[in-house]
């Protein structure tokens, strides 16, 4: 089971507050909300409030609730009997059946449509329900833990999240500060990565003092996820001290590179084809929303699911565009 330590290593006073959350929280049953911005740390919270519960020694499963097109998160969550629709050439159990005795983790639970909130309200409320296909009620014993990178009183608000899901959902909430407002934990977070790289590799590698000052004086927009990254690039790249470039941790293209300009946006080189330049404008989108795919497919003004089909095309081209 995954620990605490890639999210909760630091002495700020946030950091302190969740730590002690999750020490109060874990032995029960409560289910748990925890909301911070894409890269905080929210699943492996999750996975601490597991390591350290009743449950432990049950399954954690988890569902990213925003990855999934609405036809396909119920059979996910719920499972399906055979011949329930195109497909379906035997029975599956869904996640809230295989994580019974354990933990089920809710990634970006406010990106669920509204009929599938409301059968996930409830299965809470009840702990049964019914297979797709199926006409026998099923109960299961899980324990809920959701996280969303939303403000949860603000999806409410904008008609995202039904207020009943998110009062049942936050028994106990955790909200998560973002790295920026975490003083000096970057640095300890830092050390801390490098240290396992060290260990896992042999080395003594170490970082430069100006990657020292990057690390106090960087935003960090996509909060610890981002950090490693670019701790992990800078690594690859060093011999023996490690120069940060966070920015660059986005900066994934195939052939000629396009360049960020000082207002944000990107230029194209002449002779880049449509496919390449299409490609650019969306690893650039991401970045700017720190991997927040919900948000990127917003503002190139295409689905989720026609985003994370691209972003599957480029894995299978062999350079995949980071969230």
């Amino acid at each position: 089971m995954t620990d605490m330590s890639n999210c909760m290593v630091g002495r700020s006073s946030a950091i302190e507050a969740v730590r002690n959350l999750v020490e109060k929280v874990a032995p029960t049953d409560a289910t748990v909300l925890i909301s911070g911005e894409s890269g905080s740390g929210k699943e492996l919270v999750a996975q601490a409030i597991h390591a350290r519960s009743t449950r432990v020694a049950g399954p954690f499963l988890g569902i990213n609730c925003g990855a999934l097109p609405p036809t396909l998160i119920e059979a996910e969550l719920f499972g399906f009997e055979r011949g329930s629709f195109t497909g379906a050439s035997r029975s599956h159990a869904g996640v809230v059946e295989r994580a019974s005795g354990g933990t089920l983790f809710l990634d970006e639970v406010t990106e669920m449509s509204a009929d599938m909130q409301t059968r996930l309200l409830r299965f809470l409320e009840t702990q049964r329900f019914f297979r797709v296909g199926g006409t026998q009620e099923l109960r299961t014993d899980v324990r809920v833990v959701a996280a969303t990178n939303r403000s949860p009183l603000q999806a409410v608000r904008d008609g995202a999240m039904r207020e009943d899901l998110l009062y049942r959902l936050a028994v106990f909430p955790i909200s998560l500060a973002p790295l920026r407002e975490r003083g000096d934990d970057a640095e300890l977070l830092a050390d801390h990565f490098l240290n396992q790289l060290n260990v896992r590799n042999g080395s003594c590698k170490t970082f430069s003092a100006a990657s020292r000052h990057t690390l106090r004086d960087y935003h960090w927009p996509g909060n610890v996820r981002e950090l490693k990254n670019a701790i992990e690039r800078a690594y690859i790249l060093c011999e023996r001290e490690l120069e940060l470039q966070p920015m660059n941790v986005h900066a994934l293209s195939v052939g000629r590179a396009a360049r960020s300009d000082a207002d944000g946006g990107i230029q194209v080189p002449i002779g880049s084809s449509l496919a390449q330049a299409e490609r650019w404008l969306i690893e650039a989108t991401l970045a700017h929303w720190a991997g927040n795919k919900n948000r990127a497919a917003r503002t190139l003004g295409c689905s989720l699911k026609t985003l994370y089909n691209k972003l599957a095309a480029y894995e299978r081209q062999g350079v995949g565009a980071r969230a």
